[in-house]
């Protein structure tokens, strides 16, 4: 009985901290795989762009009309949300 509150201790840190972290890493890899020429996506920094090219560890983004930016694949954080998608002046 004497194992008893570390053996709870430890579940609880399985089911509240290394078990979300898993599944957020194996989306974030998803959506890496995923990344397509046309997207939208938010990246680390903050920079909002349109994926212009693919490379196989870098994709190249368009953030403004003829402004393209060369960022890693992993600096991509998610696809841009449909309301925070910048409007397009032209």
């Amino acid at each position: 009985m004497e194992f008893l509150p570390l053996v709870v201790l430890a579940v609880l840190f399985w089911v509240l901290i290394i078990r979300p972290q898993r599944r957020r890493a194996q989306r974030q890899g998803e959506l890496i795989q995923g990344l397509e020429r046309g997207q939208e996506v938010l990246t680390a920094g903050g920079l909002y762009g349109t994926i212009d090219h693919v490379d196989e560890d870098h994709v190249r983004l368009e953030i403004a009309p003829e402004t393209f930016v060369k960022v890693d694949k992993r600096a991509v954080s998610q696809l841009a949300p449909e309301s925070a998608r910048p409007v397009d002046p032209r």
